[in-house]
């Protein structure tokens, strides 16, 4: 169906309508600058210093070259026992004698053959929390010197910014003001990254690539934690425009008219008893070869969800503000390869819709058509989600991807199944599937691959139309993906189910900014695979 003269191009100002977002520019932190520097060069100055040292009491040899200068206090101090033993303890050490720098931050490594991946990631966290909190601005981390299992130090590297600048991240975006808040300026801003052998010009792009992701999880951790007041279908809208218009990538708004005329359905109904407009969102970001086919990304983006006429109970509701994660991971990993020119061809999607209950909303039992053609009788207008994604699933296949991944916050079973730790993945094809599950091995944003077998299918029938919305209780989060996969026939496709890993609650609430490194880490695999390959 041709529709480029029904799409309303979005290339405008942010909208300051009564109702609609005010101001809505992308969200702004001050960036951690990150620096590769060889041990053997100069001597460096910094307010601190972060060295490892492993739970048996053997330094780094980081650690030992400041031991050594100090003329054996710090591993006197060390002897003293105040530093825990668990991976991403620290401890502070101050003026040591012959230093030029003041604070010595000691991080705990753990037992020495047991420093692989997750160990590093530890002591990566725990001194991104120590340097957030110090107080000083400019930074050495020596802590990609020290080898991880078969990992190469560009992995180190990477890894290493991205965690350290995550760390610092604080929710202070536009359109939130906190009173009586003191917002005075701290943490390390600016951080050297330590090695022991030659600079490369590989190695300095390796922590530009972990700082550019950081980047993209603040986008999406803003985002999510906005209150739903504030970031609602409009200012979704307006946040692709101005990013598109930063990064210079196109972004295309559908309204509701025009998705009517797509015969967007099952999206709309979503949307239908709020009096936020739906938006349907399309970013396209053309790096890579023109005859290249494109990459594309889904994102839902409910943008609060009540349940609608099915309503969630009344406890943590206001975590309802998180359904539209996969809409942000979908913006974070889009500025992501922007922000580094990836050679690649990438298409972000976003359905954005507010789920409420009114005299307009959606009962269960209606059956609303799809833009597939394939209709659907609505068990439960909370499973809403896969509602918003199929439409969105049908109207990649214009773009002739090369493959789709759809990326929501979509059940609760996945909850139950995988806990926060790793997200659900689905795919129509294995090889996706395990490009996708290295991948988060990489970044350490795992996901767990579940079925997706034909059986479950039976689970969805109803007497009334296609199929239905819901499949019972049993093997929620599979039943979901099955419904999904009945609109990703066209093409290669993966589902990521962040129900458990996009937010986290308690003490710590707010939004993760996952599964953004996994996303970035598939997309430079990709930016650096040969054209000719086929995946």
């Amino acid at each position: 169906m041709p529709v480029d003269n029904e799409r309303r191009t979005a290339a405008r100002s942010p909208s300051t309508a009564a109702g609609k977002a005010s101001g809505s520019t992308v969200p702004r932190h001050e960036p951690m600058t990150f620096t590769v520097k060889s041990s053997s060069g100069s001597p460096l100055r910094a307010d601190i210093i972060a060295v490892g040292i492993f739970a048996s009491g053997k330094l780094t040899a980081a650690a030992q070259e400041l031991d050594v200068a100090s003329k054996g206090r710090l591993s006197a101090l060390l002897r003293l026992g105040d530093l825990e033993q668990k991976p991403g303890s620290s401890l502070v050490l101050y003026d040591l004698p012959n230093m030029a720098i003041h604070r010595v931050l000691i991080v705990q490594l753990g037992p020495q053959e047991e420093y692989r991946e997750k160990a590093f990631f530890k002591a990566l966290e725990g001194t991104a929390i120590a340097l957030a909190k110090a107080s000083a601005v400019d930074a050495i981390v020596t802590l990609a010197q020290v080898p991880v299992a078969d990992r190469p130090v560009e992995w180190r590297l990477q890894q290493a910014s991205r965690v350290l600048a995550d760390g610092a991240y604080r929710f202070d975006a536009p359109g939130v003001t906190r009173n009586g808040t003191n917002n005075k300026a701290r943490g390390v801003r600016n951080v050297v990254l330590l090695i022991g052998g030659e600079v490369t010009p590989e190695l300095s792009s390796a922590a530009q690539r972990g700082a550019a992701v950081a980047e993209g999880m603040a986008l999406t951790r803003d985002l999510g934690n906005l209150p739903g007041n504030v970031c609602n279908p409009q200012y979704l809208a307006d946040i692709a425009c101005a990013l598109g218009e930063e990064l210079n990538f196109e972004v295309e708004v559908l309204e509701r008219a025009d998705m009517e005329k797509l015969g967007m359905g099952s999206a709309l109904s979503v949307g239908q008893g709020s009096e936020q407009p739906c938006k349907f969102i399309v970013m396209n970001y053309k790096g890579g070869d023109t005859k290249a086919a494109p990459i594309v990304l889904i994102g839902k983006g409910v943008t609060f969800d009540t349940g609608g006429v099915s309503l969630k109970p009344g406890d943590d509701l206001d975590m309802m503000k998180y359904d539209m994660c996969g809409a942000a991971s979908v913006f974070g990993a889009m500025q992501a390869a922007a922000r580094l020119g990836l050679p690649i061809n990438l298409i972000g999607i976003v359905g954005a819709v507010e789920n409420m209950p009114s005299g307009n909303a959606s009962r269960p039992g209606d059956v609303v058509t799809s833009m597939s053609g394939q209709t659907i009788e609505i068990l439960n207008t909370d499973a809403e989600g896969r509602l918003v994604l199929c439409d969105a699933l049908t109207y990649a296949e214009r773009f002739k991807p090369e493959c789709v991944i759809d990326i929501a916050t979509l059940t609760g079973a996945c909850v139950i199944a995988l806990g926060s730790q790793a997200s659900g993945l689905f795919a129509n094809d294995d090889r996706l599937a395990s490009e996708l599950l290295r991948c988060g091995t990489d970044a350490g944003d795992r996901a767990w691959q579940l079925p997706l077998w034909d059986e479950y299918q039976e689970q969805l029938k109803t007497n009334f139309a296609d199929m239905s919305n819901l499949g019972g209780r049993p093997a929620g989060s599979i039943t979901a993906a099955c419904f999904l996969a009945r609109f990703a026939k066209a093409y290669r496709w993966a589902h990521l189910d962040i129900a458990g890993t996009a937010s986290r609650g308690g003490d710590a609430k707010g939004a993760t900014g996952r599964p953004v490194p996994l996303l970035a880490e598939f997309l430079f695999g990709r930016s650096q695979a040969d054209p000719s390959e086929a995946h």
